[in-house]
């Protein structure tokens, strides 16, 4: 397994990998109480996103705050890593209007719910900050179904084309939906998929942070570079549902005890705490520091106004 060696290659101090296996332990307590919130009928449905954590804190940690992220539903949190409020997300899938952050103050676009259809987003805002001069990195977060979806194709298309500063990170969970990945596509993987458009494709073991980490930055460092877009193929598990209307009956729970022994969060814990960087104190104070946050935030939630109605209105029409 590649682990801090390949971190601090890239210059990352102890300090960073503390705050590598805090953003993972936030976005998983984020997850867990989700599922809880919506068993209360306090959220509507949800996507769960548990096992994903070492994906979205690695490969996220390797960009900059000039960098965007363009989210699809299941990366629903992880404005998180950039500070935003964990009430603004608990409201979004609330429907309440707070929920609906303005991209620009954080470089995070709006949560994509139709498959694919931010990939052109991402790789247009690349070619404008390129035409703009500014040496911006997009990265748009998908999962492996979105490979087989038109948008998918047009977005990469264009990025490999025109050599677009373009991070395409498909998170590999092997079901779209219940449908496995083998049932969907004839190549082995879905890096594969990268030669067709002219463009390096690179697998990496989506549950171990460091190794996700070392190849997305140098797909970073590639693309500021100029050298353009890179697929990105992250395999890892979705121990649940794929959403909590899903019964999960098309996979065995072999299958799913099988990967519940590769946790990236304890995976992670157990190698930087070999290190001697990571003490049980340490582990308990980001445990109840991402406790905290999630019921502080609760509570700011639940204590917002109920919404106006004459705001369905707003931003649709033009005013005069």
């Amino acid at each position: 397994m590649a682990s801090t060696e390949a971190l601090v290659t890239h210059g990352l101090t102890e300090s960073d990998l503390l705050e590598l296996y805090r953003r993972m332990v936030l976005l998983r307590t984020y997850d867990e109480r989700s599922v809880v919130y919506h068993r209360q009928g306090r959220i509507g449905t949800y996507a769960i996103f548990w096992n994903h954590e070492a994906i979205q804190a690695g490969a996220t940690f390797a960009l900059t705050d000039d960098d965007w992220i363009f989210p699809s539903y299941r990366e629903s949190a992880i404005g998180l890593v950039r500070g935003m409020p964990v009430e603004t997300v608990l409201q979004w899938w609330r429907g309440h209007p707070s929920g609906w952050w303005n991209p620009a103050d954080w470089n995070v676009a709006s949560i994509a719910v139709p498959i694919a259809t931010h990939v052109p987003h991402a790789a247009g805002l690349a070619w404008g900050k390129r035409l703009r001069g500014e040496p911006t990195v997009a990265m748009a977060f998908f999962g492996d179904g979105a490979t087989s979806e038109g948008a998918f194709h047009e977005g990469v298309n264009l990025a490999a084309i025109w050599d677009l500063p373009v991070i395409f990170l498909c998170e590999n969970n092997k079901y779209g939906m219940s449908f496995s990945t083998e049932k969907s596509m004839a190549v082995d993987t879905i890096a594969e998929r990268a030669s067709a458009y002219g463009i390096p494709g690179v697998g990496v073991d989506g549950n171990d942070v460091a190794a996700v980490y070392d190849v997305v930055h140098a797909a970073v460092e590639r693309a500021r570079a100029g050298d353009g877009p890179t697929l990105v193929e992250s395999l890892t598990y979705r121990h649940k549902g794929h959403s909590k209307s899903d019964k999960n009956l098309y996979r065995t729970r072999e299958e799913i005890s099988e990967w519940r022994d590769k946790d990236p969060i304890l995976q992670f814990e157990g190698v930087v705490r070999d290190r001697g960087l990571l003490s049980d104190e340490e582990i308990q104070a980001a445990r109840t520091e991402a406790m905290e946050s999630i019921r502080n935030a609760v509570r700011t939630a639940n204590a917002a106004p109920d919404a106006d109605p004459s705001d369905l209105l707003d931003a649709v029409f033009a005013q005069a």
